[in-house]
């Protein structure tokens, strides 16, 4: 038997016997993954959600762009917002709503 060869199959031994341990990583990576990163994300989309679904008229709303109005009138997919100083009234779509700040809120 020559040098290489005795090198080849010490090699090769170790991979067979080691392949389940390499593996174990990986198999924790995906639930960990999934706890970081995909699910506070899926939270993140139900309260947004969850906030669209309760604007009413009256409610002051920012847009994902920056603009800052009150809501006038509610449709389908868009909000009717009017907005400071002039009182422009500016049709947006409800998924480009921000945030919310209610009545009640701003009140306080």
């Amino acid at each position: 038997m020559s040098v290489t060869t005795s090198f080849a199959l010490l090699a090769a031994a170790p991979a067979g016997a080691g392949s389940g341990i390499t593996m174990l990583p990986l198999l924790l990576l995906i639930p960990l993954m999934y706890f970081v990163m995909i699910r506070p994300q899926q939270k993140r989309q139900k309260q947004w959600q969850q906030m669209l679904g309760s604007i009413k008229t009256g409610d002051r709303v920012t847009t994902a762009g920056g603009i800052r109005g009150i809501i006038l009138s509610i449709k389908d997919d868009a909000i009717i917002i009017r907005v400071a100083p002039d009182n422009l009234k500016i049709e947006v779509a409800k998924s480009a709503i921000a945030s919310v700040t209610t009545q009640e809120e701003s009140g306080s």
